[in-house]
């Protein structure tokens, strides 16, 4: 069941209704959220559902465990070994099942290792840094032990279950479990956010992908230079448009049942420099990297040499997250040696010199390094992405599509980008003005409209694969 079908709008709006008659009774609304969260993933498949209650039910009694044992970091240790197991089989095994058997015939031993057809659970790398992040915490004593109920709707709650963003122990779990009266956050800012979401994914999003991105990704040798140019600038446009129109659609979702959730992205592309964009782009994502791999590693408390390695070896691992794919170890790897050389080079020469002096052609070099590195991401191979890179220096094939056209749009688009972001806030300052009952019908004509001009079909979120 998708975000966006009809069938989850309905089933909401009848969860809505029923969620809030029992406002009194917060208890209640978590044992309501847990079940719904559970059958809304057993809608997907059974066993994804099975397969995170029995993940809940062993980390559950490990951290227990814990925090009764004279050796708690044993039992944190085997909680993380768990997490990594989880993720590792379901995730991973084919990956590291072909790399072992290469390399055991590059050593001249013959062996055939088991191909196993293992079903990949959608949003199993989000419940599981969900998972990290509270064993973590519990550990720490920063904050006290969940119960089952408790910990199982952290896990599974249906607004974050499929792609996150990746929500803290401290911040999500204490938001579930408190007894305080919750009330809508915000109404007007939901419906905005839906209005936006809907914009930027089924109209924009699908737009892109279906004109652009999808044909001239499949086959860029085929297309004009001018085209690949363009399908080059409009895929880093889709999947900020495909994944923060996602993080607006569950953080409406969330605030209509009275959560916060974790802010997402900030306005990634007006980026100064690398560090800069980690700061913007998926924060929770970089920021779980942050705390639970960069400095667990030793951060920079070992000297410059030793944090950039630490850096490096984050970021290749924020790219092996993404998939089991040398694609995806490039664009990490692309990313870390890019704020490796930017840290160097502030290390030789004044930091952030040209960000200072010139901040416009820092945000055009930026944008172009990480719109290079996109290419690995969205490629299905390395030698694809290899392809659709000689394509951009000249293909010899005669012009179909208005790459000019939209070359231009992309320009204005990322000129106007330091104004967008306070007209949506002027926007949802706008809605909050109308009366009650002309909020939905605008939600209404809005969600019409947009459906009228996307693509036909119901697109899946970009992020649901990792």
């Amino acid at each position: 069941m998708s975000y966006l079908s009809i069938e989850f709008a309905l089933a909401f709006v009848g969860f809505f209704a029923v969620y809030w008659a029992c406002r009194r009774l917060p208890g209640l609304q978590n044992f309501l959220l847990l079940i719904a969260s559970y059958l809304f993933y057993a809608k997907l498949d059974w066993r994804f559902a099975a397969i995170l209650g029995a993940y809940t039910l062993v980390q559950h009694r490990l951290s227990q465990r814990m925090l009764v044992s004279p050796h708690p970091r044993r039992w944190l240790q085997a909680a993380l070994s768990l997490a990594v197991a989880n993720l590792a089989l379901f995730k991973y095994f084919d990956f590291f099942r072909e790399s072992a058997q290469a390399g055991l015939h590059a050593l001249g031993v013959s062996a055939l290792l088991p191909a196993l057809d293992i079903l990949m659970p959608v949003g199993i790398s989000f419940y599981t840094f969900q998972s990290v992040s509270y064993l973590v915490s519990v550990y720490r004593r920063e904050m006290a032990p969940a119960r089952l109920p408790q910990f199982a709707l952290f896990l599974a709650f249906f607004p974050t279950l499929l792609a996150g963003p990746i929500c803290r122990a401290r911040d999500l779990l204490e938001q579930l479990r408190s007894p305080v009266l919750r009330q809508v956050a915000n109404f007007d800012r939901a419906l905005g956010l839906i209005v936006l979401a809907l914009v930027k994914k089924l109209w924009l999003a699908g737009w892109l992908a279906s004109a652009w991105v999808d044909p001239v990704f499949a086959a860029p040798d085929t297309f004009h230079t001018l085209e690949v140019w363009a399908a080059f600038y409009a895929y880093a446009l889709q999947i900020y448009l495909d994944f923060s129109g996602y993080t607006d659609l569950v953080t409406a979702l969330a605030l209509l049942l009275g959560i916060q959730l974790p802010r997402n992205f900030d306005s990634p592309y007006l980026a100064l420099n690398l560090r800069d964009f980690w700061r913007r782009w998926h924060i929770s994502l970089s920021s779980w990297i942050r705390d639970y791999i960069y400095i667990p590693l030793g951060g920079n408390r070992d000297g410059f040499a030793r944090s950039q390695i630490n850096l490096l070896a984050a970021m290749l691992l924020s790219g092996l997250w993404h998939g089991a794919s040398l694609k995806y170890l490039v664009w990490g790897a692309m990313h870390g040696l890019g704020v490796v050389g930017l840290n160097v080079g502030d290390k030789l020469w004044r930091r952030d010199g040209i960000s200072r002096r010139w901040p416009w052609l820092a945000r055009l070099i930026t944008f172009h390094y990480v719109c290079l590195a996109w290419v690995f991401f969205r490629a299905q191979s390395l030698d694809e992405a290899l392809d659709f890179l000689r394509a951009m220096a000249g293909t010899g094939q005669s012009l179909t599509l208005n790459a000019p056209g939209l070359l231009l749009v992309l320009a204005l688009w990322l000129a106007a980008l330091p104004r967008l972001a306070p007209l949506r806030e002027r926007c949802i300052a706008q809605l909050a003005a109308l009366p009650w009952w002309g909020k939905p019908l605008l939600l209404s004509a809005c969600a019409l409209l947009v459906i009228s001009l996307a693509p036909s079909g119901i697109p899946a979120f970009i992020y649901y694969q990792f």
